[in-house]
């Protein structure tokens, strides 16, 4: 029961994981963008054209979710007395890539 409720916990943060760069609005500056995607966990890397500061540039697309996740072991006591783990995989690291047209 309790490797049924972690694999159901793990697999409702991955979900979330997911949903993120879905949800970061393209009317919103490249500041704003990328400091809400750091904020939430993601490592971002930057790709862009032109030369503009990064205030006037443009987002034009957040692509590349990356989860690195390690496996770590968590032990308990069983209800006979004996010494059970679970192997639970934890987030190590997110990448994202945002992409910016800074020609303006």
């Amino acid at each position: 029961m309790r490797t049924t409720s972690v694999a159901l916990a793990v697999s409702g943060a991955v979900l979330a994981i997911m949903a993120t760069p879905a949800a970061v609005a393209s009317a919103e500056s490249a500041v704003v963008t990328i400091g809400e995607l750091q904020a939430d966990g993601f490592d971002v890397t930057i790709d862009r054209i032109g030369s503009a500061p990064l205030e006037q540039c443009t987002v034009t697309s957040v692509r590349n979710p990356q989860t690195e996740t390690r496996l770590v072991r968590v032990e308990n006591i069983g209800k006979n007395g004996k010494k059970n783990f679970d192997l639970v995989p934890i987030v190590v690291r997110r990448t994202i890539t945002v992409s910016l047209d800074c020609t303006h």
